[in-house]
């Protein structure tokens, strides 16, 4: 049974990164009216992943036999003046969730909560993965914002790179 303190905060979580997935949608869009199908996918691709998340948040509180309660979500943010400023909102989001993440395991360490603990291992690994993708693209697109050819090649080449984790927790619905 997880610690009450570690559900509440799990549940916030949870609104955290549907926020994501939402804010993540909304730079997908923008990119796809730009006429940048590559970053696009990208940008769709990643809000699925945070909508993923979400989703396995709920079913580790499910398999725990706590409550889940999803708390609304502020709208995000769909006007950007260029390129690369979708993406240093993206850099801002994932270095934010790091520390949500970080949080968390703070929490179920004080509650001696080691299931909880343990379950968050596997986030703990991806935000590593996330900060990185999103430091490097942000490095990418900033050097290449007049040249966006060279973006859409970059995202094209490297997404092929990704694959599914077999160590990823269970998704709800899945």
């Amino acid at each position: 049974m997880s610690a009450d303190r570690f559900v509440e905060a799990l549940n916030a979580q949870i609104g955290n990164e549907l926020a994501a997935h939402n804010q993540y949608l909304a730079c997908a869009i923008h990119y796809d009216a730009e006429t940048m199908p590559q970053m696009a996918a990208f940008f769709y691709t990643q809000a699925l992943e945070e909508r993923d998340h979400a989703m396995m948040m709920v079913r580790y509180l499910l398999d725990t036999d706590a409550e889940v309660a999803i708390p609304g979500v502020e709208a995000a943010r769909s006007s950007f003046p260029d390129v690369v400023a979708p993406v240093a909102l993206a850099l801002d989001q994932e270095k934010r969730v790091t520390e949500q993440i970080n949080s968390l395991l703070r929490i179920a360490r004080e509650e001696s909560d080691f299931a909880s603990e343990q379950f968050l291992q596997w986030f703990i690994k991806e935000q590593v993965e996330e900060v990185a993708t999103m430091s490097d693209l942000l490095t990418v697109v900033t050097r290449n914002q007049d040249d966006l050819e060279d973006i859409e090649e970059y995202v094209a080449r490297e997404a092929g790179r990704r694959g599914d984790d077999p160590t990823a927790p269970r998704v709800a619905g899945a």
